[in-house]
């Protein structure tokens, strides 16, 4: 831990899907003064990411699903798209991520590439998404995929080519931040 934090108190105040705590800590600034701070800082664990692409087709794997809080802040129907993903649910993030690729996809890869570690909003949750890469091809379609119906997860798979993905960011249509870090890293790399 750094030496310009101390921590005076941990409260949880709320634990269900995610867990809310709030902390209270002695923050030593720059110039030397100590200041007390309080942050409610939320844990839902971290997560996994993957962009799927199909390098002789040239093309990637996106879903659409229904977000909640993407509807109460203002989207006309709360499906959005984005890349595949999940939590890590006590498993390593490569092994959640393989996991999360058969059960929104359908298809059932072996490899994956890590690319990245990062905080979506370091300012108020813990959370770390690991993000990968990974090629797919038909031989590695299993089934059907559309997520785990036992999480109440209902996903349309979308395919779109390489010479599609600039239009996708630059038009606004992908507005999750995982998928817009991991579409610009396919526009650097693929296209």
């Amino acid at each position: 831990m750094s030496l310009r934090i101390k921590f005076n108190s941990e409260t949880t105040l709320y634990k269900g899907w995610s867990t809310l705590k709030e902390y209270i800590i002695d923050y030593t600034r720059r110039d030397g003064r100590t200041e007390q701070q309080t942050r409610e800082i939320y844990d839902s664990g971290d997560g996994a990411a993957v962009l799927l692409y199909n390098p002789s087709a040239q093309t990637i794997l996106l879903i659409r699903q229904f977000r909640l809080p993407v509807l109460l802040n203002g989207h006309p129907d709360g499906f959005i798209i984005e890349c595949c993903a999940g939590m890590l649910d006590e498993l390593n993030p490569e092994q959640a991520i393989i996991k999360e690729i058969e059960e929104e996809t359908g298809y059932q890869v072996t490899e994956v590439t890590k690319i990245y570690e990062a905080f979506a909003t370091p300012g108020a949750h813990k959370e770390k998404i690991h993000f990968y890469t990974a090629k797919y091809d038909d031989s590695m379609k299993i089934h059907n995929g559309g997520g785990d119906i036992s999480e109440q997860e209902d996903i349309e798979i979308l395919e779109y080519g390489y010479d599609q993905i600039s239009d996708l960011l630059i038009s606004g249509e992908i507005i999750d931040a995982k998928t817009i870090v991991l579409l610009q890293w396919a526009v650097m790399k693929l296209v």
